[in-house]
């Protein structure tokens, strides 16, 4: 079983920055990933970024290129989402989920979702 907490959520203006952490336990392997993704009010969940424990090369979904970066601190367990110029419709809740693999980008590869931490962006 695989514990997934995320943190680093909450209300930011448009332009800023927020950091968010997934703190993983329980069993992992090398070349499982940790996805992030991200549900808005009202819509589906959608691919925001993943990455490989073994792996530097990432996966961003549309609403990260440019300007989120995905990275990973094996020692830590942990994965970051280190999100920049962020826009009021990045205003959504974040989830992490693991271990993934197949199509990193489809909800259905991941076995595991931690409860979310919500990010607000104001204009």
């Amino acid at each position: 079983q695989v514990q997934l907490v995320e943190s680093g959520g909450g209300l930011v203006q448009a332009g800023g920055s927020l950091r968010l952490s997934c703190s993983a336990s329980g069993r992992t392997f090398s070349d499982d990933a940790v996805g992030w993704f991200r549900q808005a009010p009202g819509k589906e969940r959608e691919f925001v970024a993943a990455i490989r424990w073994s792996s530097d090369s990432p996966y961003y979904g549309d609403p990260a290129k440019g300007r989120f970066t995905i990275a990973r601190d094996n020692a830590k367990n942990t994965v970051y989402l280190q999100m920049s110029s962020l826009k009021p419709e990045d205003t959504a809740l974040y989830s992490c989920a693991g271990p993934g693999s197949g199509r990193l980008q489809d909800t259905s590869s991941y076995s595991y979702w931690g409860r979310g931490t919500q990010v607000t962006v104001s204009s």
